[in-house]
Formats: structure tokens, sequence, C-alpha cells
């Protein structure tokens, strides 16, 4: 995982194999993936965080998002969640699109919540997604 998400992210960070590992061994994580692209996300209680998704660059724009996003959704709501949250960065279009096109709505915003590798900083938006319809 953490070889992909190097390949697919510089900002922010990509995360290491320790992270990777650290997050797996927390209780109620959700995971599915392929050598393309990997989605890792959590359920606490009603809630699903979508923490990261990953899919190669010579991958995208086929469908693999999409689907890993339902399976994630699915797999959330089996654990009874009922709604998921994710954070995002504003200039992420792909990312955004991705969200938008599997029912998430912006919810909020988070200024200066991510610092690029030359310095700069950019926001997150906060998005959620009602899992129950």
């Amino acid at each position: 995982m953490a070889q992909l998400h190097a390949l697919c992210f510089e900002t922010p960070r990509p995360w290491s194999a320790q992270e990777f590992a650290d997050l797996q061994d927390m209780p109620g994580v959700i995971y599915e993936g392929t050598t393309t692209g990997f989605i890792l996300g959590r359920v606490a209680g009603p809630e699903a965080e979508l923490l990261t998704i990953a899919v190669t660059p010579t991958t995208r724009g086929v469908g693999l998002g999409r689907q890993l996003v339902q399976s994630y959704h699915a797999q959330a709501k089996a654990a009874g969640a009922i709604e998921s949250f994710l954070e995002v960065a504003a200039d992420n279009t792909p990312a955004i699109s991705l969200y938008a096109g599997s029912g998430y709505i912006q919810a909020g915003k988070r200024p200066r919540y991510y610092r690029a590798q030359d310095g700069q900083t950019i926001d997150a938006f906060v998005f959620s997604c009602n899992l129950t319809t």
C-alpha cells in the first residue's frame, strides 16, 4: 500500500508502510484493494471515515475508483455506519469529481489544512455522504 500511495500522492505526503500497518491494526478498519488501487477507511459507531484512496495513474479513468468507493460504502453500511466523511485537497479536482459522483456533498472547509512540499498550504474540503439512501 505504501508504494502505491507514494506513486499517487505528493500532497499530502505519502503514508509510510508503518502508518498503514498501524491503521490496519485498529478496530473498524475497511480495506479493499488490488495491485492497481485501494481504499482504506474506518467505522466508529454510526460514522465512517474514508481515510485514503489511491489508483495508479495508468489505470485512472476506467471506473476502479468508483468501484472502490462503492465497496467501501457497502462495507461501512454492513458495519453499521449511516454516514461517511472524508477530507480532500481543494485543488484535487479528479477526486472531488469522484466523490461528488459517489453521493458526497461538501459539508465544510478547513483552511490551509494541507502543506505542499514547497511549503504552500492548500485548503481541505470536508465531504459527507448519507449511507442510508
